[in-house]
């Protein structure tokens, strides 16, 4: 699984670039999937519905079939809080991607970007973290790696399909 993670900091843009890169990239003709990290515990599921309760009595796997969406639930293993997630429970899913952009998970073991805001008032991750490839910015900001301008979303593009090759 090509995967690319996009990263920064709260308001900093990441699900706006992530939006426009998957238009972009879906434009040229290649199938792109998506995938959200988060640290905190959520309950994608709906509590009371009837997939639910299917994992609630135990189902290692439960699964939504409809005609206008599928989706599947399952717990991860129990692993520390700082532990990479594991992408390759997620690769069957996405085997007829061309491309997957998860939107966050500074740990992981793939090509990171960065969008950073100076406007919001925080540092770019990536003055901390030697394993990001490029800041997307159209602030001035001088550092030790490339800086792709915001407003080029081609430009972007071109370099997210260059790191996963």
């Amino acid at each position: 699984m090509k995967r690319i993670h996009i990263l920064g900091r709260k308001n900093h843009g990441k699900t706006t670039l992530v939006v426009e890169l998957v238009e972009r990239l879906v434009a040229t003709g290649l199938r792109v999937g998506t995938i959200k990290h988060t640290h905190h515990k959520h309950e994608l599921d709906v509590p009371g519905k009837d997939s639910h309760r299917h994992r609630a009595a135990g189902a290692a796997v439960s699964a939504i079939a409809s005609p206008g969406m599928n989706a599947v639930f399952w717990s991860p293993a129990p692993r520390g809080l700082q532990e990479p997630a594991d992408y390759e429970a997620f690769a069957p899913y996405f085997a007829s991607c061309d491309l997957v952009i998860v939107e966050g998970d500074t740990l992981a073991a793939a090509p990171k970007i960065e969008v950073w805001r100076q406007a919001v008032g925080s540092q770019p991750i990536a003055l901390e973290d030697s394993s990001i490839a490029a800041l997307v910015t159209d602030d001035p900001w001088h550092g030790p790696i490339p800086i792709w301008p915001r407003r080029e979303i081609e430009r972007i593009a071109q370099g997210v399909l260059d790191l996963i090759e």
